[in-house]
């Protein structure tokens, strides 16, 4: 069941536009799916569509090589550019860790295949070091941040959108100057153990201003030429269950995970949307995971605790959970389902609560309320699940498109066809 499908035959996917969204909590392999779709495809580019520096896609490669991609794209082995798009925010810094990584990894010239949204929020230490601080603070009700600020840039984007740093200022070192001087103030706090340590503002511009001159930056046209001229693949960030208005608050993101940024930024044009689980559902971090059974383990080389995110959960597959992500996004067209190599044969079909219920997009009140009802939910199973593909496809109402048995891309296999993408 693992063969590799030729670019030929897996055509009629590659050869669309495609955006990738993971249906769970995050970690389900969007990285590992958008590496098989450039790798068998003629992708001409990935764009990024939310997030930041917080994303984790692993990809492995057949002679063994492995990244974890943050910002630049998983199709990066494959030699497919990367764009980051007006919905992401950019880390400078971090990307420039990323990109001697992937030297390291033989990709001879990692920020040539990078351009850049001169719309982009800017994080910076001054967000990461706000951040980890007001996570801290929180105490034994901290909500799981990652710990890169993209949290903090967004909050203070939105209260303060005229002075918020933006990719586009790189390029004019006065005026980045004088948005880093007021955010450092704005955003100063008491050093605090875990903190990081806050650079210069001097040694800030000059780092931005370098990488300012090292990619390419775009405005919108940039992108509309790239759709106009093949496909493209739309890779997400985290997972819709952790979507900053219909994930369960507090423990969110503050980033639209669903399709919604992709479909904006395609603006009417055909794509179709993927969307990728595991055989099993994760999570990382504190937060609802009905289905978590502490006896259920998991060979998990790229996924550990960590200090900002918390410990990596593990539960049984959630039909519930991931029917509420469909149902709040809109529905895929297909699935991609990962992890499949993994031994386990139990399904959750049911609460004993019911549905879970879509409510009104920006009720953090009443996603709080759910929140706290799914902590008192008990899952109902099915046992001896053998067929996972069909299970899925029967659970979920959308049709299970690829399988992957192995974290390469030739551990993957196109199940199915599809007739036409979506269009918006």
């Amino acid at each position: 069941m693992n063969a590799r499908r030729t670019g030929r035959e897996a055509g009629h996917l590659t050869g669309e536009h495609v955006i990738v969204t993971d249906l769970g909590y995050g970690d389900a392999g969007k990285g590992t799916v958008v590496d098989w779709l450039c790798a068998t495809g003629s992708a001409g580019a990935v764009v990024r569509f939310n997030g930041g520096g917080q994303a984790a896609h692993n990809v492995v490669l057949p002679d063994g090589r492995h990244h974890t991609f943050a910002q630049f794209g998983a199709g990066t082995f494959s030699g497919v550019p990367t764009h980051l798009s007006r919905f992401t925010v950019v880390d400078p810094l971090a990307l420039a860790a990323e990109a001697a990584h992937l030297r390291e990894m033989r990709v001879p010239d990692p920020f040539g295949l990078l351009t850049v949204d001169r719309d982009a929020l800017l994080a910076t230490p001054y967000h990461v070091a706000a951040g980890r601080a007001r996570e801290l603070a929180r105490g034994g009700g901290r909500h799981g941040s990652c710990g890169m600020g993209v949290g903090e840039t967004v909050s203070y984007a939105l209260r303060h959108p005229d002075l918020a740093p933006t990719v586009g200022d790189c390029e004019n070192p006065a005026r980045l100057a004088r948005k880093l001087h007021v955010l450092r103030e704005a955003l100063k706090t008491t050093p605090t153990t875990g903190v990081v340590a806050e650079p210069s503002v001097e040694d800030c511009v000059a780092a931005y201003r370098a990488f300012a001159e090292r990619v390419t930056l775009a405005d919108s046209s940039f992108l509309a030429a790239l759709l106009r001229g093949g496909p493209v693949i739309f890779e997400g960030a985290q997972g819709v269950l952790l979507d900053e208005w219909h994930g369960f608050h507090p423990y969110t993101t503050w980033s639209t995970t669903t399709f919604a940024n992709a479909l904006t930024l395609l603006d009417g044009a055909a794509a179709v949307r993927l969307g990728v689980l595991r055989s099993y559902t994760p999570r990382h971090g504190p937060g609802p995971l009905v289905t978590e059974d502490p006896a259920l383990t998991a060979a998990e080389p790229h996924n550990e605790t960590g200090p900002w995110q918390g410990p990596f959960r593990i539960g049984h597959f959630d039909a519930v959970a991931h029917r509420y992500a469909l149902a709040v996004t809109g529905g895929a067209d297909a699935l991609a389902l990962t992890h499949l190599d993994v031994p386990v044969s139990r399904m959750c079909v049911s609460y004993d609560i019911g549905e879970i219920p879509v409510g009104t997009a920006g009720d953090l009140d009443g996603q709080a309320r759910l929140t706290q009802r799914l902590t008192e939910a008990r899952p109902r199973y099915v046992d001896g699940v053998d067929d996972w593909p069909a299970a899925v496809t029967e659970a979920v109402g959308v049709p299970v498109l690829l399988g992957s048995w192995g974290p390469t891309s030739t551990d993957k296999t196109l199940l199915g066809s599809m007739s036409s993408p979506h269009r918006v």
